[in-house]
């Protein structure tokens, strides 16, 4: 049974809820599931002003805990079309994890949250990849197997690089269900994957 951990930033909740599939689509495969959060790094009365998500149930990561892991599938909403600097503060702190090799030949795969369609979806996937190959990782994406990523019925994210959803400039457009259903197909993929290189 392969371990995955679902790691993620989320402050509005977009990228929680996009989590929660991608925990489910795993744990469809038979993996067993963590899913948890890198710490907030904006202080609390500005985090409250600006209505940030605070009452998340996912438990605060280590670094450390990693190396515990077959897979780990991170969620990031997109800053100017990269990682978001809470998730760039805990993998910066990963020093100890690349001196070591201990995340190398495992499964790393990378979901995000923007505001538009062409808010950065992509590029903050791939220059994720970046950084995840030089730890080590195992880089799996979306494969087009997952339909839901060609659909031109609605207006969606998703792509090969890894599931997305898009949450409007004010941030009131929740996940759709067909975003929901590629998280959950990235999941679902990414234990399959790990349970392999696991053997």
């Amino acid at each position: 049974m392969a371990k995955v951990l679902v790691l993620y930033y989320s402050s509005y909740g977009h990228v929680e809820t996009m989590a929660s599939s991608i925990a489910d689509g795993a744990r469809a495969a038979g993996a067993k599931v963590d899913v948890k959060r890198v710490p907030e790094l904006v202080p609390a009365e500005v985090a409250e002003k600006s209505g940030f998500k605070l009452d998340q149930a996912a438990p605060i990561a280590t670094p450390e805990e990693l190396a515990n892991y077959d897979a780990v599938v991170f969620g990031t909403p997109t800053r100017f079309g990269n990682m978001a600097s809470q998730m760039k503060n805990f993998i910066d702190q990963m020093g100890g994890l690349w001196f070591s090799d201990a995340l190398v030949g495992k499964v790393g795969s990378v979901f995000t949250s923007t505001a538009t369609q062409h808010g950065g979806q992509e590029s903050t996937i791939l220059s994720f990849h970046t950084v995840l190959l030089h730890l080590g990782f195992v880089v799996v994406g979306l494969p087009y197997s997952v339909k839901e990523q060609t659909t031109l019925a609605e207006i969606s994210g998703g792509s090969p690089y890894g599931a997305t959803t898009i949450s409007g400039g004010d941030g009131a457009r929740l996940p759709s269900d067909n975003e929901l259903s590629m998280a959950y197909s990235q999941g679902h993929h990414v234990a399959e994957v790990a349970a392999k290189l696991a053997g």
